[in-house]
């Protein structure tokens, strides 16, 4: 006998071989066959007459055999006729032995399941399962039967066999999988309990709402996804917790500087960033560390708002660090923060991975050294080598191109003086509530809701490619009026040689049509220097055209620039659409996005284009691409463990967020509740976060 937390190989049956194939689906200990549920199920509960069967639908039927012969046609198979009172069927074999044609031969009688399709002699099934029976006195199943997920060399009756040895032994011992959902919660929110909701979704009675549970809104299911969401969140209060018991260095405002600051920018700040400098002036004054993510559309001035917080920590003797997704994004902040910065006395460095040589070893001691204030760079920023002095605050750009863990391992870099620095976090990528409230539960949330003043909403336009000639025209009228336009290149191939090839193809094709124009090109294989140069003599407005592959997707600033060609939209999901979008309409002249397309389109491309159409409201088309994509491919594939929740659906049970929330703040002061959730639905996971 074994216990729920034993390896998989403690079960009859289970040796080296099965327990690789098991591993493959996750399941590495008895308990997680029980967490392993179904996909479906097939009734076998009840005889259906045969006279009633209709195609396509899958049944256990009995009937006595009249016939049984090997028919020779396009590939030789052994027809069997099956006949009860209320009708007559085929079972059709094309692999089958001698023994088969032996046991079924006419006058026996045959339970057999399978789907009825229509064939050559009417209905017919293909391969059923069938046992030799003794008429109807035989009983039928007592529960649906489950189809679990599986993997190659592993069949349904092994896991199904598996799945009954771990029912067997949660009734033995109920106590080694604890049910530590409080029952006041439970009765609450009207949820059954754990080992019952086991019971039922892995053998549900023939009474139960199928429909219910095949859709994932059976409270069995519900019951489940709401632990597992619970845990996830509780781990990540975890962290929150475990990050806030560490000092802080308590900033101040750094009012005059931040005076000196503003009053070199050509434009005042909006209500909404005025809100959020607020709200952070709030957490750095305290000696708690804080965790902030700022969420604001494409264009609403985050980074201004980071440059401010930033001055508090440099006000407050402390270093600052922006950290940026790609060298792109990175670049462009580097030359913000030191156009902002160098006026005021202040040492901006720059660290990315490209940097080499003498460059990196001056940019590593300026900032171990404390000279080097404010540093920007990508990723670079927390390899080992890289010491600070003293980091005060660190700002994560675009924090879904960055895994939880990566973000938390800049903390690192501050604890040298024995404090953990701040962290803001800031997102162009408009995140849905629902999605927030379960990633992002570590994290306090503020949002720049309002554009500055002066900017003018995109028109987009949906195109054929057929009409690109016009499109062409569209650019050669709009550069002779001085303006300045961009063409975005996408491929299917994610490879960067032929992304870049495709680039350099229209670029040579756009020069040729448009010969009075300076076109110029951006893409991924370039030098950094090269890519800045090219995008410098863009923002002068020396280029009027700009081809480019999706690497300008953010934080490029060019407010000349009123019209953008996205060639393939189809291919691109509609967060990384709606950032590209963003690169046009910085000015107050009117600006267009044309979505030069290729049909026929698919029916969620479709959906894409026209939500593109009809909002420029960044937090509608996050709704909308959560809706199409799923959260997995919202946040990135790198977002630890939301993608792989095992049972939880974040669209489907986005109603649960609410109660989770609730559960979470009931459950956080209590550790051993905690942990064992943690650990059930997270595992290895919960020791990762543990370490970071």
């Amino acid at each position: 006998m074994s216990d729920l937390s034993a390896p998989i190989t403690a079960l009859k049956g289970v040796g080296e071989a099965l327990s690789l194939k098991l591993g493959r689906l996750g399941i590495e200990r008895v308990s997680d066959l029980l967490f392993h549920l179904p996909l479906r199920y097939q009734d076998r509960t009840r005889l259906t007459p045969i006279g009633l069967l209709r195609a396509g639908q899958e049944a256990v039927i009995e009937g006595e055999v009249t016939a049984c012969d090997v028919v020779k046609g396009r590939r030789r198979s052994l027809l069997v006729r099956l006949r009860d009172a209320s009708g007559i069927l085929s079972l059709r074999f094309f692999h089958f032995s001698p023994a088969q044609q032996q046991q079924l031969r006419p006058g026996a009688t045959v339970r057999a399941f399978g789907e009825a399709r229509a064939g050559a002699t009417g209905l017919e099934i293909y391969h059923p399962e069938y046992r030799l029976s003794g008429g109807s006195e035989t009983p039928v199943d007592e529960y649906f039967t489950p189809i679990y997920p599986t993997t190659e060399g592993l069949n349904q009756p092994r896991l199904r066999a598996l799945a009954q040895q771990a029912l067997g032994l949660l009734d033995n011992a109920p106590e080694a999988l604890p049910d530590v959902i409080p029952e006041t919660l439970l009765q609450r929110f009207q949820l059954p309990g754990l080992h019952a909701s086991l019971h039922l979704l892995h053998q549900p009675p023939p009474d139960v709402n199928i429909e219910q549970l095949t859709s994932g809104q059976h409270p069995a299911t519900r019951r489940l996804a709401l632990e597992e969401l619970l845990a996830h969140q509780l781990s990540l209060r975890e962290v929150r917790l475990r990050i806030q018991a560490d000092g802080a260095p308590t900033l101040p405002s750094g009012r005059s500087l931040q005076a000196r600051f503003l009053a070199q920018l050509p434009f005042a700040l909006t209500g909404a960033q005025r809100r959020v400098l607020e709200e952070i002036s709030h957490d750095l004054s305290r000696p708690a560390p804080m965790l902030r993510l700022i969420q604001g559309d494409v264009g609403s001035g985050k980074t201004v708002v980071a440059a401010m917080a930033a001055l508090s920590a440099l006000a407050g003797n402390c270093q600052a660090a922006i950290m940026a997704p790609t060298e792109i994004l990175a670049e462009q902040h580097y030359r913000s923060f030191k156009a902002w910065f160098e006026p005021l006395g202040i040492e901006v460095a720059w660290l990315a991975g490209k940097l080499k040589g003498k460059a990196r070893l001056d940019a590593k001691a300026a900032i171990a050294d404390g000279r080097a204030r404010m540093v920007v760079g990508t990723h670079a920023l927390f390899q080992g080598d890289v010491h600070f002095e003293c980091l005060g605050l660190a700002i994560i750009d675009e924090q879904h191109r960055f895994g939880v863990h990566q973000r938390l391992a800049l903390r690192e870099k501050g604890e040298a003086g024995g404090l953990t620095p701040h962290q803001l976090i800031m997102t162009a990528t408009p995140i849905p509530r629902t999605l927030a409230m379960s990633a992002y539960a570590d994290l306090d949330v503020s949002v720049i809701d309002e554009l500055p003043p002066g900017r003018t909403p995109v028109k987009t336009v949906v195109v054929p490619d057929e009409r690109r000639p016009e499109v062409v025209e569209r650019i050669r009228l709009a550069c002779s009026e001085g303006r300045q336009a961009y063409w975005v290149c996408t491929l299917i191939d994610e490879s960067d040689v032929l992304q870049c090839q495709a680039a350099e193809v229209t670029r040579d094709e756009l020069t040729e049509a448009l010969p009075e124009l300076a076109v110029g090109l951006v893409h991924g294989r370039m030098k950094s220097s090269e890519k800045a140069e090219v995008m410098t003599a863009f923002k002068a407005g020396e280029l009027d055209l700009l081809v480019a592959t999706t690497v300008i997707e953010v934080g490029v600033d060019v407010p000349n620039a009123s019209l953008m060609i996205i060639e393939n939209p189809e291919r691109l999901g509609l967060s990384q659409l709606h950032q590209l979008r963003g690169r046009v309409g910085r000015g107050s002249t009117e600006s267009f996005c044309v979505l030069l397309y290729h049909p026929p389109l698919s029916k969620s491309s479709r959906q894409r284009l026209a939500v593109m159409r009809e909002t420029t409201d960044g937090f509608r088309i996050a709704e909308k691409d959560l809706e199409i994509r799923g959260p997995g491919e919202v946040l990135g594939t790198r977002q630890t463990g939301l993608a792989q929740m095992k049972i939880a659906d974040l669209e489907r049970d986005a109603d649960l967020l609410e109660r989770v929330s609730t559960m979470a703040q009931t459950l956080q002061g209590n550790p051993e509740i905690t942990a064992v959730l943690v650990r059930r639905w997270l595992g290895e996971a919960a020791g990762r976060y543990g370490q970071v």
